[in-house]
């Protein structure tokens, strides 16, 4: 998101300094470029209203757009058509002045919005239920990205860190596969966030036994964040050496040979440098780690700080 946020802002700063520039020749006399140009303002406040349109939907009680902001979204676009090829006949410096202001504006408030979402916080609304009870479906929260470190767009690495991923931190961050032809736990996953908490750090050995988990060969004690279904699967016999076991897991395919079976009989498995072992807090209906492997550090976009919606569950969150 704040990278087309970015993209856009690029493409508005574009036109409000050709806009400059075609004024200062007189080419707007000519009221063919003057259209043409018109049309690409009116492209650009309608891509301003979709953005707005779209938080407001992603962030409030429904997802995705709804038809009605679609519809509204159109009619702007067309009023401004409809307003633009009237003012054109009569004082075509209106019309220049206006689309003009609004390329500014757009400019200005994409780089501010992709600053802002990149560097330090971000909204996210919760889309399953595997992360119940601690954050719920429809939940909505604000994102702490600057929490771990600063890294620069297009960068994977962090410049500065200023604080270590630590077990039990609730992290968001971009699903770990390379192509949309990657079918994990049933579908692709490609180019989703996930919300999962941070139970294996880098070099830890994590096992689970019939529910159970093991860190280091030392039991867990159960936290109160972990929810679990009382039917308790079948123990499955692992006859693969610990080798193969290993990469299946590191190579995202660890599911396809053991399935459901992983959900209470899970490793033992040897985190990676610079990789993470997370899992949902539902932990028998939440599709983690167990299944799909290790979450890269670069994937890790920042904490889940705050929840702000809705107004009754409003906390900061641990």
């Amino acid at each position: 998101m704040e990278q087309t946020l970015f993209i856009t802002g690029i493409f508005a700063f574009v036109f409000a300094k050709l806009s400059l520039y075609l004024n200062k020749k007189n080419k707007f006399e000519n009221k063919n470029i003057l259209k043409i140009w018109a049309f690409g303002g009116i492209v650009l406040a309608g891509v301003l209203a979709y953005y707005i349109f779209n938080f407001m939907a992603t962030n409030g009680v429904s997802g995705g757009l709804p038809l009605k902001h679609i519809i509204f979204l159109c009619a702007i676009v067309l009023g401004l058509i409809y307003w633009v090829n009237g003012q054109i006949k009569k004082d075509y410096k209106k019309v220049y002045s206006v689309i003009l202001d609004w390329a500014e504006t757009i400019y200005f408030a994409a780089f501010f919005a992709a600053v802002v979402m990149f560097f330090f916080v971000q909204a996210f609304k919760i889309p399953s239920g595997s992360m119940r009870n601690t954050l719920l479906e429809g939940d909505n929260l604000f994102v702490n990205k600057i929490v771990y470190g600063f890294r620069l767009p297009f960068m994977k690495e962090k410049l500065v860190e200023f604080k270590p991923i630590e077990r039990g931190d609730i992290i968001i961050f971009k699903f770990p596969a390379e192509s949309k032809q990657q079918i994990n736990c049933g579908e692709s996953q490609y180019g989703r966030d996930f919300v999962k908490r941070v139970i294996g750090l880098p070099g830890d050995k994590v096992e689970l036994k019939n529910k159970q988990l093991y860190i280091n060969d030392k039991l867990v004690p159960m936290q109160d964040y972990e929810v679990y279904d009382n039917h308790l699967r079948q123990e499955y016999e692992v006859n693969i050496p610990q080798e193969e076991y290993q990469k299946m897991w590191e190579n995202r395919t660890l599911e396809h040979a053991f399935g459901l079976y992983l959900r209470d009989y899970f490793g033992p498995v040897i985190v990676p440098q610079g990789q993470y072992l997370a899992m949902g807090d539902n932990r028998d209906f939440s599709c983690d780690s167990r299944f799909w492997g290790p979450v890269p550090k670069e994937n890790i976009k920042g904490k889940a700080w705050l929840l702000h919606w809705p107004l009754n569950r409003i906390r900061f969150i641990k």
